[in-house]
């Protein structure tokens, strides 16, 4: 059950970064942040653009290492705990230059995750 859960929440995350990143803006329901600002990339004076397409790269490489480690999980195969640590460690890179307070849902389950996995919890998974 828990083997179960702990997949359905790597996958779950992995599709939350390519709907938060990866779609397209509706001009009629804007989105709560703009994933083409970046605060560390505008100090680099880089274009939206530009800053909008490595946000989308470093989202995709996030989800699909979170989507490989769900897999792998759920598959008992026991590269998926380094697998879901790099995922996070993505995912905190993404959103600590695209940071917005909207996101700190996000940055407290890739936190979550890296503490998980590097304290072996839970031990059923291992």
């Amino acid at each position: 059950m828990i083997r179960a859960l702990v997949v359905v929440l790597l996958l779950a995350h992995a599709l939350v970064h390519l709907r938060v990143w990866a779609t397209p803006a509706d001009p009629e329901h804007p989105p709560l942040f703009v994933p083409g600002h970046s605060w560390a990339l505008a100090v680099a004076h880089l274009s939206e653009e530009t800053a909008r397409a490595g946000a989308v790269g470093l989202a995709s490489i996030t989800a699909l290492l979170y989507a490989a480690a769900g897999v792998a999980l759920a598959a008992g195969l026991g590269w998926w705990a380094p697998a879901a640590v790099l995922a996070a460690a993505s995912g905190l890179v993404l959103k600590t230059l695209w940071f917005n307070p909207w996101l700190s849902v996000g940055v407290a389950v890739d936190a979550g995750v890296v503490l998980a996995v590097t304290v072996g919890w839970p031990a059923s998974l291992y």
